[in-house]
């Protein structure tokens, strides 16, 4: 590993990793680097190996089971954890990472997820940090440091330009040398670099006309040869695809399994003379290398003993700390020598809150990152709990969702398994009216060969009366009941999509509408005979029961709103998208926020001059009305204990501390770059070159509605002095505000226009570096920030070599990309 100094324990993990493989046959070890269900691979009692278990995902610890019974601490999304622009932070969520795996049994998280944000319709945009791909690489690196401290692994992902989701399984993304080593390989070479992770996941996608997980010039040229990473190569789940191809390209394990391209595939392969067994060694060494360092090989020593662990960390207060940490105040306007926020109590009696997201909180995103956290703590409990008995009025006002969700608010449902014969086999409480069962994650007592059927049953209490759409998600036969009439009987095959998973979920239908009386109870049920697929690569069961309530006239729902808003001192608007506009999966095709959510803003701004906005989102939405309110707070998916933390800071209790890690645009249409849609012959180019983001934004000379860096606070700062070298930045700046306050310090590297050579065809300017600074009032505080000498180089590409570009700099410090306050001339 690069820079790593070898230890004593090192070497006896090494010695332990050889006697192991030593003492296994081709068979074994074939079977080792095949996942022998969905998350875990085989124990090999026989050389003291236990086995090895991963675990999704980035915000939370799920563990094998899909189940509420075993909840999750839940923490804000990647790219909030990253806006807090704090790698000791994210070294602290890792460690709390690393305490839930450890409580559940889990070696390896599967995460963090280092692509960037090449595009704000990226579907996974609030799984990844930045746009940023230094600000991405300090972050990773404290997150995969923060679980190893823990003596957990990680696997950085998605390997590598994993920028998006459209037909993910199949796009070949095309990028030349420079923009791939520069900005889409520049996370994982720096974490590798400084945090030394056990794992690295290869992605779905191909990179120039090669698979993934089978990209020996990335994964054993650069990853492993040029960077020294000695970790294990995990596939994406379904991404391996060639048995010699993966162990010729430098993949390690292949998952899920049982059925894999690896097992007694890979071992009739080397008896058929495709591949040598030597290669199918050294990936077994790879592996059982990861299984000594978290602990599950006899005669190794653990990185982390027992004794060694971090001190536990309260997952509840870390969550809350980290959420309003990670909140972006992007406006904040003075009106009669007051800021909107914080609230003073003193001309705040009443607060009107609107927004159905207020009382139904989106608090993480969609797919691999889903957890089950213990509670949840949504804007209406948070502001409940904190402001005076009769100071908060609530009215829905816009509901974003107009399309069948995952049945959830108002119902308790189990899930019963039967026999063919109709024996009972299990059940268990459902958190949600879904289920997503794979390989051994079946309720207790439940083996596939005998389930027969699955079926939902249990009540649903309306929160409104009115016609209630119900729905299904699945394929089979499903038959669905609701106050005792069976209101639809079909079945659905698998879906033509390209992702496998789309494919094998099947499409959201709507069956039946149903009028119901608001807490009136009823008993509803949805019954699957399980459909078995010849050829399936893994068991699984997953099918949902989806429900709308009832739609009410969006004029009379805003008109309520705008009532309570007339009256009342501060107006608050929760805005927000849902899992049917951004998750993992797909990507987005629009900025707008969904539904009549832009019409209640505007509304609500009309009547009241302090009106406050919260945007509940994972990525940038347009926001038409940014200037007519009187305070914007980016909330992002906040984890369970985001109305806490809003509460805290809307109250002044806490200062927001978020900046942005990504341009937010005016309009889709503002955007450089934003196309994630391949051309017919499955090609995306990434013609942009180097210019993605904040990079691209300056190229065109458009101005976006907030800038990479931007974020306010709730006191002032007068940056006093910088002194520079090519080495490092000082800043002393001073708190020439009335209360304490924390300052990101952002230093950017500027090429002088005009005399250093431009033949390299660079960015205007670039992030370097940062830190945190913190003082009290009237304080002054200084802070060194490194500079790397990466900085100052390009790769090149004739020479395939990162080569330093000679002249003159200029160092700029300031609070973001365009509010630079100080800078200074370096030569290099």
């Amino acid at each position: 590993m690069t820079g790593a100094p070898i230890t004593r324990a090192d070497h006896a993990r090494e010695a332990a990793v050889e006697t192991a493989l030593s003492k296994l046959d081709l068979d074994a070890k074939a079977r080792l680097l095949a996942g022998q269900d969905n998350w875990s691979l085989p124990a090999l009692p026989e050389i003291g190996l236990a086995s090895l278990v991963m675990s999704d995902g980035p915000i939370g610890v799920r563990g094998v089971r899909w189940t509420a019974d075993d909840p999750s601490v839940a923490l804000p999304s990647p790219t909030a954890l990253a806006a807090t622009w704090d790698p000791e932070l994210a070294r602290r969520a890792g460690r709390l990472l690393a305490q839930e795996a450890r409580r559940k049994g889990v070696h390896v998280l599967l995460a963090p997820t280092v692509n960037l944000h090449r595009s704000p319709l990226g579907g996974r945009h609030f799984e990844a940090y930045s746009e940023d791909p230094y600000l991405t690489g300090e972050i990773g690196t404290g997150y995969v440091l923060g679980v190893q401290d823990g003596g957990v692994g990680t696997t950085v992902k998605h390997f590598v330009a994993n920028d998006a989701e459209t037909d993910r399984f199949t796009v070949d993304n095309v990028v030349t040398p420079r923009p791939l080593r520069e900005l889409y390989l520049a996370p994982f070479e720096a974490i590798v670099k400084h945090a030394r992770p056990w794992g690295v996941m290869a992605a779905y996608n191909r990179v120039n006309g090669h698979s993934m997980t089978e990209h020996a010039a990335l994964q054993n040229g650069v990853l492993r040869g040029e960077w020294g990473f000695d970790g294990f190569i995990v596939s994406d789940w379904l991404a391996a695809r060639s048995t010699t191809g993966a162990l010729l390209g430098g993949l390690d394990v292949a998952m899920p399994g049982p059925k894999t391209v690896y097992g007694p595939a890979l071992a009739a392969a080397v008896r058929a003379g495709e591949v040598d067994e030597t290669l199918v060694d050294d990936a077994v060494r790879n592996v059982l290398r990861l299984a000594a360092r978290v602990g599950a090989l006899d005669n190794a020593p653990a990185v982390v003993a027992g004794a060694e662990l971090p001190a536990p960390l309260d997952g509840d207060a870390l969550a809350r700390e980290i959420a309003r940490r990670s909140f972006v105040l992007v406006r904040n306007e003075t009106r009669d020598g007051h800021p909107a926020l914080p609230l003073d109590p003193a001309r705040t009696r009443t607060v009107a809150l609107s927004g159905a997201a207020a009382r139904d909180a989106r608090i993480l995103g969609g797919g691999s990152a889903h957890v089950f956290p213990p509670h949840v703590v949504s804007p209406l409990d948070g502001l409940t709990a904190a402001l005076p008995d009769g100071a908060l009025s609530y009215h829905v006002g816009a509901d974003p969702s107009d399309e069948l969700a995952v049945a959830e608010r108002g119902f308790e449902l189990r899930a019963v398994c039967r026999a063919a014969d109709g024996r009972e086999l299990g059940t268990t409480p459902l958190p949600s009216g879904m289920v997503q069962w794979v390989g051994v994650d079946l309720p207790d007592g439940v083996s596939y060969d005998e389930l027969h059927s699955v079926e939902f049953t249990g009540t649903f209490t309306p929160r409104e009366s009115g016609e209630h759409s119900f729905g299904t998600r699945g394929i089979g036969p499903l038959v669905l009941t609701v106050a005792g009439r069976k209101v639809w009987e079909g079945e659905e095959g698998l879906g033509d999509s390209t992702d496998p998973f789309n494919a094998f979920f099947g499409e959201r239908l709507e069956r039946a509408r149903v009028a119901l009386t608001e807490g009136v109870p009823v008993d509803v049920s949805l019954h699957l005979t399980v459909p078995r697929l010849p050829g399936a690569p893994m068991d699984a069961v997953a099918f949902s029961l989806l429900h709308l309530g009832p739609r009410r006239d969006p004029d009379e729902l805003i008109a309520e709103a705008v009532e309570a808003a007339r009256g009342a001192d501060t107006a608050v608007v929760v805005v927000a998208t849902t899992t049917a506009v951004e998750s993992e999966g797909f990507d987005r095709t629009s900025l707008e926020l969904p539904g009549h959510q832009n019409a209640l803003v505007a509304a609500v701004a009309a009547v009241n001059p302090h009106t406050v906005v919260v945007v509940n989102t994972g990525s940038p939405v347009s926001l038409p009305w940014r200037d007519d309110v009187a305070a914007v707070l980016l909330s992002w998916f906040p984890g369970q204990e985001g109305g806490a933390a809003l509460a805290d800071v809307l109250t002044g209790a806490e200062e927001p501390g978020g900046r942005l890690t990504t341009t937010w645009p005016v309009t889709l249409a503002d955007v450089p770059v934003h196309d994630t849609t391949p051309t017919a012959d499955g090609e995306l180019h990434y013609t942009e070159g180097v210019f993605i983001g904040y990079r691209a934004w300056e190229r065109t000379g458009a101005t976006p509605a907030y800038p990479f860096g931007h974020g306010l606070g709730y006191t002032d700062w007068e940056y006093e002095t910088l002194d520079a070298t090519p080495g490092r930045a000082t800043v002393r700046l001073r708190n020439t505000g009335t209360r304490p306050g924390r300052e990101t310090v952002q230093i950017y590297l500027a090429p002088v226009p005009g005399i250093v050579p431009d033949a390299a065809e660079r960015p205007v300017r670039w992030l370097a570096g940062f830190a945190t600074a913190e003082a009290g009032p009237g304080e002054s505080v200084e802070v060194t920030v490194p500079i790397r000498a990466r900085a100052f180089e390009v790769w090149d590409e004739t020479a395939h070599t990162w080569t330093a570009v000679p002249g003159p700099y200029e160092i700029q410090a300031g609070r973001s990309l365009t509010d630079r306050r100080l800078s200074a001339t370096v030569h290099r």
